[in-house]
């Protein structure tokens, strides 16, 4: 057995029904992936703010700029939200992925964005880059192509879970439905649908983006997915590592 399906069989025998269940489940994870995904997007968040922000909802000593505190902050908020729709069985559609993006990124739009428009919870208005040669789907192709990709998702079997998982993904970034905070609301959109689907959540690590980036642009170029998936194995065994070494001791 592969370490990733190790993590995986653990998670299963827990069998999580309830918010409280699954917030035990999650203890410390919840903030290790609020950091790391927030870090891959902005280099001014650290583990310390996010943890006390978690645990105590402020911070001491702190000398970063508001943006960076009102997007830790909404982290926090968007996890309640992930427990409050897993214990209501909440689908992921159109209404969840747009109330995840506004949880997310209210009070962080730049100025800009904001007189084009752009609020948080709904589409783009305008284009954007996301990557070396991206824009993303154009604003009036945005809702077409999120209600398709949305409906590739209502009938997934657990065991294709980490596979649709990824595709999700993938397509998801490359749609780049909102003015910002798109990788966020992927990586939390993509764990949610994971764990809705019995397979434990994944940390995207920060220090691993590049591999991270590599993945998502051969979906890209290619509409290859191989990469993604592996990466995900890859990041889900690092993610519960700990885990899958104090069930080996007990075997031992």
């Amino acid at each position: 057995m592969t370490n990733y399906e190790k993590a995986v069989a653990l998670w299963q025998q827990k069998k999580i029904a309830t918010d409280a269940q699954l917030a035990e489940a999650l203890n410390g994870h919840s903030i290790a992936f609020a950091y790391h995904s927030g870090k891959i997007e902005n280099e001014n968040i650290t583990y310390h703010d996010t943890r006390e922000i978690f645990e105590h909802d402020g911070v001491t000593s702190y000398t970063g700029n508001l943006r960076t505190l009102f997007e830790i902050r909404n982290a926090k908020e968007a996890n309640e939200f992930i427990l409050s729709s897993f214990q209501q069985k909440h689908v992921v559609n159109e209404a969840f992925i747009q109330e995840l993006h506004r949880l997310l990124t209210q009070n962080t739009y730049d100025t800009r964005r904001w007189q084009l428009g752009e609020r948080p919870g709904e589409y783009k208005r305008h284009d954007y880059v996301t990557g070396k040669e991206e824009i993303g789907a154009s604003p009036e192709d945005v809702a077409e192509e999120m209600n398709e990709l949305l409906s590739e998702l209502i009938e997934v079997e657990s065991r294709n879970a980490l596979t649709a998982a990824a595709y999700f993904h993938a397509k998801f970034e490359n749609i780049h439905p909102f003015a910002d905070g798109n990788g966020r609301v992927g990586r939390l959109a993509m764990n949610y649908f994971l764990i809705m689907h019995n397979h434990p959540p994944i940390i995207i690590h920060e220090e691993d983006r590049k591999e991270y980036y590599t993945a998502l642009e051969a979906w890209d170029t290619e509409q290859n997915l191989d990469l993604l998936c592996l990466f995900l194995k890859e990041q889900t065994e690092k993610t519960w590592e700990k885990q899958i070494a104090r069930a080996k001791k007990r075997c031992i």
